[in-house]
């Protein structure tokens, strides 16, 4: 009996030991696989355009050049394109915010007849790709004047959009009945819950969807290059585009640079924000 006691504590030692060395390999050979592309990038952008194209490719330049990024943002309007990516995503940001809290609420904490149904026919419009509405969009963008201008990527944001909706709603469900049914005992309007109860709570969320939101934005390149038609008018991820087609041959290392500088703020946003956005999405779902 000593005898096998004494053995089960070691086996379940070594067990939790290979099940932890196994897990950490796994995620490690994960995280290289991940990162790979992102140091490619960073590779590339630092080497002579030579070096680009060698083979076998190296991953360590011979040589660093930093004037890369120079050239990169000199030879497009960088600056501008990212003026307007900028006005597009805080524009855009602002709509889903503003639109898709009060439609959640509405779903979440409101009863109404038919509330359930039509949640679920929102939910419905998920599975509807956007190239399906682009031509009637564009049909209808174009009645109102907007095409080549910035107004039909930001605009729409503030229809609220399904995705959003859902997040907002099973966040909102979490949030205790009791302080919203005080709030109403003190005589608050739904519109009062909403901006001094629920919205205080609510910052994990909000920051989970702004940040969904801001990353789409940034990286959208289908919208733009159906709605926008003067070149003062490209998003960074168009600009990009127009560069490579521009100078024929693909100058890599000033790719991968403007690249590079496109990414930059993704990272630096998500590093900031990622205990809040972890925490939100953790949250999310908790209460079907």
């Amino acid at each position: 009996m000593l005898k096998n006691n004494s053995i089960k504590p070691v086996s379940h030692k070594k067990q939790k030991i290979v099940s932890s060395i196994s897990t950490h390999t796994i995620l490690i050979i994960g995280a290289i696989a991940f990162m790979f592309p992102l140091v490619w990038m960073l590779s590339t952008a630092l080497k002579p355009l030579a070096e680009t194209t060698k083979i076998p490719p190296t991953i360590m330049p011979s040589k660093f050049m930093w004037s890369n990024y120079k050239e990169a943002t000199t030879a497009i309007p960088f600056w501008k394109y990212a003026k307007n990516t900028l006005i597009v995503c805080v524009l855009t940001v602002i709509g889903t915010l503003v639109s898709s809290t009060l439609v959640a609420y509405g779903f979440a904490r409101i009863q109404w007849k038919g509330r359930d149904v039509l949640f679920y026919c929102v939910l419905a419009t998920m599975m509807i790709p956007f190239p399906v509405i682009m031509a009637p969009l564009f049909v209808v963008f174009g009645k109102l004047g907007w095409i080549g201008s910035l107004k039909p990527l930001w605009i729409p944001s503030f229809g609220a959009a399904a995705f959003n909706i859902f997040l907002m709603r099973q966040f909102f469900r979490t949030i205790p009945t009791e302080l919203t049914e005080a709030a109403k005992i003190d005589g608050c309007s739904e519109l009062g819950i909403l901006i001094r109860v629920i919205l205080p709570l609510s910052k994990p969320i909000l920051l989970v969807v702004a940040l969904f939101q801001f990353i789409a934005s940034w990286n959208d390149f289908l919208g733009p290059l159906v709605y926008l038609t003067r070149e003062d008018t490209y998003t960074l991820a168009l600009g990009l585009q127009f560069f490579q087609s521009q100078h024929g041959g693909t100058y890599w290392n000033y790719l991968m640079a403007a690249s590079s500088l496109i990414v930059l703020p993704i990272i630096i946003i998500y590093f900031f924000a990622q205990k809040a956005f972890i925490e939100g999405i953790s949250l999310t779902g908790l209460k079907g």
